[in-house]
């Protein structure tokens, strides 16, 4: 109210503005979700006339949505499990170990992946990616192949945020874990994680919802049905000469729903995560 009567009601106005225009899609996108196609061509923008789940029935069952989610959920939590682990333990080393020159020469050429645009990758890591066998086996069009594509493309930002956090932990906690007898691996996972948890659930968050929602690199990696991520499986709904356009509203409302529920339960370690460590470092 202070601020209102300051004269910043104006910046009130324009935030309010924001959220609306941020919210229409999804609750236009709801709305159709339980419309038919011809409800939807009719009346785009009206409410339905009833709420019925048919659409959702429709999109679980004929378009196997519930095998592209497993897919999704699989090579999703893969990655950033992966990610993370990578991303921890070379953040450790370069910021808690004692080797200037090397840390800093490491450091930066993680960083160059920043500064590369995504799409200048792809074809050097198609090519890649089709030339690796493993077990005799090859390697592209498979989940490993997703996995790993998603893995190169997140580890930078990972290290980032990692790295600017751990710079911020007092060396005294390592001195008294190394009285204690703890070697590097000790106080890898006994001190350092536990206290970098913060910038770990953020990375972990962001990860998440950027390979869940990834479609350029799962059409690129992935050709069988059965394989097929949940963006690239909801294609289905387009035969070629129409879009289900009901069924791929329920299919799009149910895919955003585990993004959703993981932001919303874990978004104060979000702003913890992106916060700690920017003043140091």
């Amino acid at each position: 109210m202070a601020r209102l009567r300051n004269g910043q009601w104006w910046m009130h106005i324009l935030l309010l503005g924001y959220v609306a225009a941020v919210l229409f899609p999804l609750v236009w996108l709801f709305m159709s979700s339980f419309k038919s196609n011809r409800e939807i061509t009719a009346n785009t923008w009206g409410l339905p006339t009833r709420f019925s789940f048919e659409n959702y029935a429709a999109a679980w069952e004929s378009a196997n949505i519930g095998k592209y989610a497993l897919n999704s959920a699989y090579v999703t939590l893969a990655a950033c499990v992966l990610t993370l682990l990578f991303a921890a333990m070379t953040s450790f080393a370069i910021s808690r170990m004692k080797y200037t020159r090397t840390n800093k020469a490491v450091y930066l050429f993680i960083l160059l992946g920043l500064i590369v645009p995504p799409g200048a990758l792809f074809i050097p890591l198609y090519r890649l990616i089709q030339g690796i066998e493993l077990f005799g086996q090859p390697l592209y069009n498979t989940h490993l192949s997703l996995i790993l594509v998603y893995c190169t493309y997140a580890l930078p930002i990972t290290v980032f945020i990692i790295y600017a956090f751990m710079l911020s932990i007092p060396n005294e906690l390592e001195e008294a874990g190394i009285i204690d007898g703890l070697g590097a691996s000790g106080l890898f996972f006994r001190i350092i994680v536990p206290i970098s948890l913060p910038a770990i659930v953020t990375v972990f968050i962001l990860n998440f919802i950027g390979n869940w929602n990834e479609y350029i690199l799962s059409q690129l990696f992935i050709t069988s049905e059965s394989l097929k991520t949940l963006p690239t499986g909801m294609a289905t709904f387009n035969d070629g000469y129409r879009t289900n356009f009901a069924s791929l509203s329920a299919a799009v409302i149910m895919s955003i729903i585990p993004v959703l529920a993981v932001y919303v339960f874990l978004q104060r370690q979000i702003i913890e995560g992106m916060t700690a460590g920017s003043v140091k470092g």
